[in-house]
């Protein structure tokens, strides 16, 4: 475990027995301004968790002017997701969404996200996060001050390498990038590559300079982060999901006055499914301006070479479904078969 994943568990303890301060702590009079700080790490106008945190802090402000000021920071430039999560658990930050995956070290629950081939497609995965054990995930994690308000789609995720990957041979031997996450470490693992856990702000030039061969992700941060103009090949697989839960400091938020506190949840409800479905939109977007490009090529795997990546990592599921429990893999899986 890093350094930092450490200190996050430590921290969000420490808020469960004795409580974390907040910015908003000495500002308890109705007249004063209640400022909810949200930095993430992705593109502000082209990535789906962009666009819809801009929308919550235009719908707040309007809805709440001169009372709730929310204060948006895109692309890393205040902190990247490891130290908002520490930042979070101390109150220095009041809102986050943060990939699924950063999540493993607090609870085990989220990692039936990161299973490899679990969901064919985003609606496998609404179906389950409206079910009534994906809606229990929102509130796993509020005895340790991560209070959850919603779960944001980016999208499915696909395969990108130097060279084209066809079946799980293909990748052996590559460096490949990943989250912090044992369960997509396994699944690397299970493929013959090296899986390497690095911030995704350090994707690029990692790419760029060669210290990376390979990496997952969705089409609309391939295409925002420019990946494609590094990446030569990318392999059309579904094969794994990016979401983000949003959570908000749990000290601030209960006490946030009844009325702003139930308004921002009106909000977030809003935009959460004005936000997921655009990101559907936004995906399909980012891979058609990749093609338009030129500058990488997108292989479309058979339903016989998918069948042997399902396969390949088969021992991940085998591994994890202990820790993650039978009664919620089963869940998902019936909300994943369901039509």
């Amino acid at each position: 475990m890093s350094s930092t994943r450490n200190t996050v568990v430590v921290l969000a303890l420490a808020c469960l027995f004795s409580g974390c301060s907040t910015s908003n702590d000495a500002e308890s009079g109705m007249d004063d301004v209640i400022v909810i700080k949200f930095p993430h790490v992705v593109a502000p106008g082209t990535t789906p968790k962009g666009q819809t945190a801009a929308r919550f802090e235009e719908l707040v402000e309007a809805r709440f002017p001169g009372r709730v000021d929310v204060e948006v920071y895109p692309s890393a430039q205040l902190m990247n997701d490891d130290d908002s999560l520490e930042a979070l658990a101390f109150g220095e930050i009041q809102m986050i969404a943060v990939s699924l995956s950063k999540f493993d070290r607090l609870t085990q629950s989220f990692q039936i996200f990161d299973l490899p081939f679990l969901f064919s497609d985003i609606a496998a995965v609404e179906r389950f996060q409206g079910s009534p054990e994906g809606r229990s995930l929102l509130t796993t994690l509020d005895s340790s001050g991560f209070h959850g308000l919603a779960f944001w789609h980016n999208g499915m995720k696909h395969f990108g390498a130097d060279r084209p990957l066809h079946r799980p041979e293909d990748a052996q031997g590559l460096r490949f990038r990943i989250m912090e996450s044992d369960v997509l470490q396994a699944q690397i693992e299970a493929i013959g590559s090296s899986p390497q856990k690095m911030g995704f702000e350090e994707v690029y030039q990692a790419l760029q300079t060669g210290a990376i061969d390979a990496q997952e992700n969705t089409w609309s941060n391939i295409y925002s982060s420019k990946f494609h103009e590094v990446q030569p090949y990318f392999m059309v697989s579904n094969h794994g999901y990016v979401g983000y839960f949003v959570a908000v400091n749990a000290p601030f938020w209960s006490s946030l006055p009844e009325d702003v506190r139930l308004g921002l949840e009106e909000i977030m409800a809003e935009v959460t499914e004005w936000g997921n479905a655009r990101s559907i939109a936004i995906n399909e977007e980012g891979r058609a301006k990749m093609l338009e490009s030129g500058r990488t090529e997108i292989i479309e795997l058979t339903d016989e070479e998918l069948v042997v990546w399902q396969n390949s990592v088969q021992t991940v599921w085998d591994q994890f479904s202990d820790e993650i429990g039978s009664e919620i893999i089963e869940a998902a899986q019936r909300e994943a078969a369901r039509r």
